[in-house]
């Protein structure tokens, strides 16, 4: 909604100011300079770029136009998995959480956290290295070692629809001035036509410069800005569970390892530790949930 109101100010304010200088605004219409524009910035995307990130480029800029960030809520969900899976982990046999990870769309855990279910990544994320700890083989450094592997890999392919963006935002300056020196070539075709005429054709060759710059500077470049901070409000999530598993790989228990993951959500998002333990702790199960309270007391007093 931003980037729509943005856009708004932004267009309103060009042409709001354009006409109160008495300018035409009718003169602004050029559609064949945009589609020489656009159209080769097109061309040259699609020439620069995989399918894949062309394809994700839209579900990118439908991202950043709805804001799809992770809400508080989502975060709450998370933790409540991760506490859950712990819990499950320390009180009761490896092969009854197995079950959770291995089919966590059956998983009465997971049941619990819709938005977790719904990303199919974040799923994969978590059971994949909750496997890991069921092993119980893995050193802590090595997780961690892979975690921030994976991570990086996941962050950069994310990004990679800001980075092309990026290169577009780049171009249309110049592609603007090519669709400008084809509207000067046009008016120098008709240089033996009034100077009317030849005053139209090379304002609608500067409208072609004009629009080039615009849509670099404050159509493109922007989008692609809000891309990059869209995704990395997503891998966030990412670093939560990270921090999480490795402080429970540690040995703290699974309240104190849930700390650890709260303390990396961004301050915006971030939940009191009293929200934590409202809506994820207190929130669990009953079955166990005393036995759990208790058995994780000592093992907090002595962290």
């Amino acid at each position: 909604m931003s980037v729509l109101i943005g856009l708004t100010i932004a267009v309103g304010s060009l042409i709001g100011g354009f006409a109160a200088m008495g300018g035409h605004v009718a003169v602004l219409w050029q559609p064949w300079e945009l589609v020489i524009i656009l159209g080769t910035a097109i061309g040259t995307y699609i020439i620069a770029n995989p399918m894949k990130t062309v394809a994700d480029t839209g579900t990118a800029v439908t991202e950043a136009l709805r804001n799809a960030v992770p809400s508080q809520a989502h975060y709450f969900e998370i933790l409540g998995v991760l506490y859950a899976l712990m819990r499950e982990l320390r009180n009761k046999g490896r092969a009854e959480v197995e079950a959770h990870v291995e089919a966590p769309a059956e998983s009465a855990l997971f049941a619990n956290a819709p938005s977790v279910l719904a990303d199919a990544k974040l799923t994969t994320f978590i059971c994949d290295y909750f496997r890991l700890v069921i092993v119980g083989k893995a050193q802590a450094h090595e997780v961690e070692a892979l975690l921030d592997e994976e991570i990086t890999s996941q962050l950069q392919d994310s990004l990679k629809p800001y980075y092309a963006l990026g290169m577009v935002s780049e171009a249309l300056p110049a592609l603007g001035i090519v669709a400008a020196v084809l509207g000067v070539i046009k008016a120098m075709g008709a240089i033996d036509q009034s100077p009317a005429l030849l005053g139209g054709f090379i304002g609608a060759a500067l409208v072609g410069t004009f629009a080039g710059i615009f849509f670099s500077y404050a159509v493109i470049g922007p989008i692609a800005q809000k891309i990059k901070t869209t995704r990395e409000k997503q891998g966030r999530v990412y670093i939560v569970v990270k921090q999480t598993i490795l402080a429970f790989i540690g040995g703290a228990a699974p309240q104190v390892a849930l700390e650890y993951g709260r303390k990396v959500i961004s301050a915006s998002e971030r939940p009191s530790i009293d929200e934590v333990e409202d809506k994820t702790i207190s929130a669990a199960p009953p079955r166990g949930a005393a036995a759990v309270a208790a058995n994780d007391r000592p093992q907090q007093e002595a962290a």
